[in-house]
């Protein structure tokens, strides 16, 4: 059969959006934001040019992510970003459609599926494919997820956790929590304006999680600190205070708590047989906010079964979604078509 339209693989992010080309690899990777205009309902601009826009708005433009916890909270503007990313990569003016697969986590409901294909149908694509996200950060991760014998990857985002345990290239047993990277910077947000009377805004706090944030505490981090910026939240001046890794460590434990319970609601329903494999092989880790300092030693101590970070974790889904399009019927039967 002759196709001479492309094939595109997207990793729809709550944070970042990435896309890969079959036969070229990933082509763009920009954050998950539009800036639309409130007057004609336009979009302004997309990614990296719209991120520059967030919190920094006139009245007439409002920048947003058009999806929440890993589901389209917006389809038309969801609908828009989709079809920005495949002019991007194919040319406003082409002969034929592409190819379109999208990953979805792997708890969204039967008409949060539906919404992504309509979307990427409606945005130009001809064939429209969705893969569910564990799976497809296990095949980018480089696991052999066909052998008969069971692999269990944490997927961590900016929206989701997704948990699975997978065998046979399919998902046996899966939890996902609406708990990633934005929970983490926003438990830093409110405990500093709790205990510190500071208001800060989400880039800021993203940039405190980066530079000393740690799941556990250990010698060679606890005295890591930062200068952290933002509004006194009683005068309404701004204000500068230092924040050690210490701290910071003690603001983001409740919510590394949920993505840990995750992780053990997995453990605990999976059958023997693969639990036996798994503690053989450990758990890999991938998506950005698995980058967190030491949270792999974290999961360790705390599910008692070794873990540790995949090799590109950003990359892994996206990877994964563009190997499983070049490889359609090796992936059939973990594959929805429209």
């Amino acid at each position: 059969m002759l196709n001479f339209g492309k094939r595109i693989a997207i990793d729809l992010g709550t944070a970042n959006s990435l896309v890969y080309i079959a036969g070229v690899g990933i082509v763009l990777n920009e954050p998950t934001v539009v800036a639309v205009s409130t007057d004609d309902n336009r979009v302004l601009a997309v990614g990296n040019e719209a991120k520059e826009m967030l919190g920094r708005t006139p009245g007439n433009i409002t920048a947003s992510r058009p999806l929440r916890e890993g589901v389209i909270a917006d389809y038309v503007i969801t609908e828009a970003m989709l079809r920005y990313f495949i002019d991007k990569v194919c040319g406003t003016s082409r002969l034929f459609k592409p190819e379109v697969m999208i990953c979805v986590p792997a708890g969204v409901t039967s008409v949060e599926r539906r919404a992504v294909l309509d979307a990427a149908l409606s945005a130009g694509a001809k064939t429209a494919y969705l893969i569910d996200e564990p799976l497809a950060a296990s095949i980018g991760a480089q696991i052999p997820i066909a052998n008969p014998s069971g692999n269990m990857i944490i997927d961590i985002g900016g929206g989701t956790t997704e948990a699975a345990v997978i065998c046979l290239g399919g998902v046996v047993v899966h939890n996902s929590v609406r708990v990633g990277g934005n929970k983490i910077d926003e438990a830093i947000q409110s405990a500093v304006r709790k205990k510190y009377g500071l208001i800060i805004g989400e880039n800021q706090a993203e940039d405190v999680k980066i530079a000393i944030g740690s799941a556990i505490l250990v010698k060679d981090t606890a005295n890591k600190s930062l200068q952290v910026r933002g509004r006194d939240a009683t005068t309404g001046l701004p204000r500068t205070i230092v924040l050690t890794s210490q701290q910071v460590t003690e603001m983001i434990e409740g919510t590394l708590m949920k993505i840990v319970g995750a992780a053990k609601g997995v453990l605990e329903q999976t059958p023997p047989e693969l639990a036996a494999d798994i503690i053989d092989k450990g758990i890999v880790l991938s998506g950005g906010s698995s980058q967190l300092m030491n949270l792999d030693r974290l999961m360790t101590e705390q599910t008692g079964v070794p873990c540790h970070v995949a090799e590109n974790p950003l990359l892994c889904v996206a990877l994964g979604t563009g190997l499983a399009l070049e490889n359609l019927d090796l992936y059939k039967r973990s594959i929805s078509k429209k």
